[in-house]
Formats: C-alpha cells, structure tokens, sequence
C-alpha cells in the first residue's frame, strides 16, 4: 500500500501536498488564484489572436491544460498557460503550412499541442530532462530577444490597424510598416497607447492592479460609449460561451512529420522557459522538490489537455508565475482556483467582451514581450566572454532575418560547436615548485617559483579523447622541442584529468615510448583512480613503469633527482606493488 501511494506521489504530486493541506495557506492561495485568473483572461485572448486563432482558444488553454499541471507538476507556483514565445512559434509553423480554412488551422494547432505533449512526457518518462541543456543561455536570450522583437513587430498591425503580411522575418515586416504607414488609424493607435500606459505604469499605483485587465474595461467602455466601432475601431464581436468540448489532432504521419521540428523546438524552448522560472521562485519557497523529469510530465500532460480541449500549446510563464508568487501562492491550488475562475466567464460573462479593442490585446502582448528584450547581457557578455557573445548574436540575428524555427536550431548546433570547440582544445599549464613547499603550480598564475630548465612538468585540464588528442599533442611537442638542449625529465600531471577514451590511451604510450627513447625520465602523476584503471587496462603502466607513477609532481620530480632512494619508491608509488594484479578498493580510490 505504501509502494502504491509512493507511486502516486512521485507521478502525481498532488497526492503529496493536498492531502496534507494547510489551511493556513488558503488566503494566499485563494488572492494568488484570483489575482491571476483575471490576468489569465486578457492574456489568453491576445496570445491566442498572435497565434492565429480565436481568442477564445487562449481560454479554453488555461482550463484543463491548467487544471492537470497542478496534479502533474512538481512547482506549486508555476502558472501554466498561453506564453507570447510559443504562440509567435505556433503560428509561424502553421502559416508555412498554408491552411485553406480556420477549421484547418485549428486541427494543425491542436496536433502541434500533441506533439509537443507526446515530446515532453517521452523525455520525462525516460528521464531525458538534461536535455535542455542543449540549449545555452546565451542561445536561449539571443533567441527570446530577436522572437520579442518580431512579436513586437507583428502587433503593429493591430495597434496602427494597417495591413501587414503574416511573416517571422523582420526585413518583410519593417519594409511592410513603412508601406503602409500613411494608413494609420489615429483613434485606434490612441486606444492602444492608452492600454500601453494602464498596464506598463498602472503597477506604479499599486503592483497588485490587475493592470491588463483595468485595460480590457477602458477599452470596452471606450468602445461602448463612444460608439468607436463606427468610426472603424476593431473589436473582438462574438466570442462563444460555454466550456471547451473534446476534440482531436490529426493523427496523420504527414501532417506530424512537417510539424515535429516546430514541436521539438515547442518542446525544448517551452521546458527551458517554464523550468528556468520555476527553479527561480523555489530558490524561495525550497519546502517541496522540484523535479526537471516530473516537470516534463506535467508539462506533456498539460499540453495533451491542450490538444483534446480545443487549446493550443502551453507552458510555464515568467511574468504570472511572478505574480502568482507575489500574490501569495503556497500551492498548485491557486491554480485550480483560476482555472474555476476561467470556467465561470466562460460559462457567463464571454458576452462582455464583444467591444474589446485588438489595440488593447495588442497592447497586452508588446507589454509583456518588451520585458524579454535583454541588453544587460549582451553588455556582460562582450566584456566577459567573447565566444558566448557572438553566439548570442548570431542566434539573435538569425531568427530576426531567418526565421524562428532556423534561428533555434542555428542557436543549438552553434552550441554545440562550442561545447566541441572548447572540448577540443583544453588547458594546459606548465608547473613549477613554490619555493620552500612540495606544491606546484602554474607559471602563468604565480611568480617567484622555481623555473627549471631541465625539467618540464605538464598538467592537462580536461578529458584525453579522439577530438582533443592532436591538440594536446602539438602543444606538448612545442613545449618539450623549446627545451630540447637542456630538458632531461617530464612529468605528466594528470590530477585534472577526468576521462581517458582508447584513441587518447594509445597516443599517451606513443608519447611515453618516444619519450623514453628519446632518453628522457618520464612519469606520471596525480591521477584519480579511475583513470589510474585505464592506464592499467591499456598496458600504459608498462610501458612507463609502475615505479614512474607518482602521488604528486614533488615525489616524481625528487625521484629524478636523485634525492629518494629508489628502494623506497613502494612507500610512493600506488603501482608498484599492484601492478601485476587486479586493483583492491584502495587503488582506485581518490
């Protein structure tokens, strides 16, 4: 019985925390539920209208999708729902597809949903949550700043009311704004600005305002009253009441084949978002764990409540899950409490939104996407690391001038190139010995320490393996020709050597045997016993001798020297009673 409930309780974290419910913590749950349920309402409207579907599609998103994070994920503050990035991604894939009627477009959003619920769950189930890691940070900020900017642009139309074509690529966009221009609506661009000011300064008043919201009645009762529709206002008209009903995705092979690079990039970029800001407001809370696997499950379910409810794909948001923490929220129950919020206007008061301005969603969009535009660390970056700049701008650039779907990928294979790149050239420092200690350190990084000319001491930071292996050998060999008329003993420092691959194993005998050919005393130091396994398995503690492995640099560089008696050499030397049978425990220790 208890296996069972243990069960229930790592798949489904809802029996974890509200059979144990505080009742102390229903006020903050309750004002964090409300609060965001009202911010939900105005938000899923206009990220549905960016998505290219009915606003009324955003609702139906933040009710089951909602309601099955809250059993299925591990973060009690994470609000779950339309985010502008995914749906700026949902409607750049589906356009490409040229749908020939709303009822199409509604299929390919609701199988994209699928798909992005059928990637995330996969990847929670078989505990493949590193692999966002994939995607760097500087890839992740140069993508959400350049996807800001194009879902900036592609609000113009709705806030100046102009004619602009459907496209990601910035360069079609601002030519088309400069076109059309001429043919701004005044009364309509007034009425977004005004929603532009309500809900970026309405926070100055108080940061509890439910600002966009305050925004959706202004615009409502502006239309109402002054009868703006006349004068060429656009509003929302008829948004349907009543609750989602089921519906399906296709389950076509075509149809998942053209849609699954969107909904990998969905997936990867959507969990990144959501799990970078529930990570964040745990770093606060820290009485519950937070699990990436799990996360991904209730993230695949959500969205698999997305694509049979008439929703589209979700994720985790930053700017209400912030207000959802600052509100109070101690549970997932907060979220339930939205999700019947939701539920309620759906059913009654879907009539009150006929005289909403598209200027004011347009509004609510450019203000939440205006906080994702980052120039601090660019800055950082281009004083501190050069490499993660130029990514960072190459990923930026790309998805502005390419597309959102190539700039993602261009931004992943660029890091891994990088990952690659650094991997293949590691750090290698030459040592020498602080005066008056046994300690050696890297003649780059101290002064005052005792240069030999006669003796080299190498320490190589990082794995030994097939990419790195030349690199590591051309600057070994630089090193040792540079003192080839006086260097008599070489040390090879191993300490920071964390992995050892067959091609680096053979190179390192092939170093060792010339080496000693050469006539030059040659030792190893330092090594993890892990690695000290390799070297035995590879027969390289033969070819350099078990009495040539040494603890430290100090001993191995004293045993050239002549100052240890090489009778001794047992006592200092890990291999040389071992080196001909199977390693006990504490060989290959520390």
């Amino acid at each position: 019985m208890n296996k069972i409930a243990n069960t229930l309780k790592q798949y489904m974290p809802i029996f974890d925390w509200l059979p144990n419910y505080n009742k102390s913590n229903l006020s903050g749950d309750l004002s964090a539920g409300l609060t965001v349920g009202i911010m939900l309402i105005p938000q899923g409207m206009a990220y549905a209208m960016l998505a290219g579907l009915d606003p009324i599609h955003g609702l139906y998103a933040v009710t089951v999708p909602l309601l099955l994070y809250a059993i299925f994920g591990t973060s009690r503050q994470l609000a779950v729902g339309p985010v502008a990035m995914v749906s700026l991604l949902t409607a750049s894939s589906i356009s490409t597809l040229n749908p020939s009627s709303p009822e199409e477009y509604l299929m390919l959003a609701l199988t994209l949903a699928f798909l992005v619920g059928l990637i995330q769950f996969a990847l929670g189930l078989f505990r493949f949550g590193f692999v966002v890691n994939f995607l760097s940070h500087p890839v992740i900020n140069g993508f959400t700043s350049a996807a800001a900017i194009i879902i900036g642009l592609s609000q113009v139309k709705h806030l100046f009311r102009i004619k602009l074509p459907r496209t990601e690529h910035i360069q079609d966009t601002v030519v088309a704004i400069a076109q059309n221009i001429s043919d701004i609506h005044w009364i309509t661009f007034g009425i977004g600005i005004v929603g532009i000011i309500i809900i970026k300064y309405g926070k100055k008043i108080h940061k509890s305002l439910p600002t966009p919201l305050i925004a959706v009645v202004f615009g409502i009762l502006a239309v109402t009253f002054l009868n703006l529709t006349e004068s060429g206002v656009k509003v929302l008209g008829d948004v349907p009441s009543g609750l989602p009903t089921l519906s399906s995705p296709s389950f076509d092979m075509s149809v998942w084949s053209t849609l699954l690079p969107i909904a990998l990039t969905i997936s990867l970029v959507g969990f990144a978002e959501s799990y970078a800001v529930a990570k964040t407001i745990h770093g606060k809370h820290k009485n519950y764990k937070l699990d990436a696997n799990q996360e991904l499950i209730g993230l695949g379910m959500a969205n698999f409540g997305a694509a049979f409810f008439k929703g589209y794909p979700v994720t985790g948001g930053f700017s209400r899950t912030a207000v959802n923490d600052q509100a109070g929220a101690k549970t997932a129950l907060a979220s339930i409490i939205s999700v019947v919020l939701i539920v309620l206007t759906l059913l009654f008061f879907t009539g009150l939104f006929y005289n909403l301005p598209n200027a004011i969603l347009a509004a609510v969009v450019l203000v939440a996407v205006s906080g994702l535009i980052d120039f601090k660390t660019p800055k950082t970056l281009w004083k501190n690391d050069k490499m993660d700049f130029l990514m960072l701008m190459a990923t930026f650039i790309a998805t502005l001038t390419l597309g959102i779907e190539t700039g993602i990928i261009s931004g992943m294979i660029l890091s891994l190139l990088a990952v690659i790149y650094k991997a293949s050239r590691p750090h290698i420092a030459i040592l020498a010995k602080v005066p008056g200690t046994k300690y050696y350190r890297n003649v780059e990084r101290f002064t005052n320490l005792e240069k030999r000319d006669d003796v080299v001491v190498i320490r190589i930071d990082g794995p030994i393996y097939f990419a790195n292996v030349d690199f590591i050998k051309k600057k070994i060999d630089r090193l040792v020709l540079s003192k080839k008329n006086t260097l008599r003993t070489i040390v090879l420092n191993m300490e920071s050597v964390t992995s050892l691959d067959s091609s680096g194993a053979h190179e390192l005998d092939e170093w060792i045997r010339m080496w000693k050919t050469a006539g030059l005393n040659t030792s190893i130091s330092g090594t993890r016993g892990p690695i000290r396994d390799i070297l035995h398995t590879w027969g390289i503690i033969h070819s350099i001798g078990a009495d040539h492995v040494f603890t430290d640099d100090a001993t191995a560089v004293d045993f050239f020297d002549n100052k240890i008696n090489p009778e001794s050499i047992q006592e200092l030397s890990p291999y040389a009673l071992q080196s001909e049978k199977k390693f006990d425990e504490s060989s290959t220790g520390h």
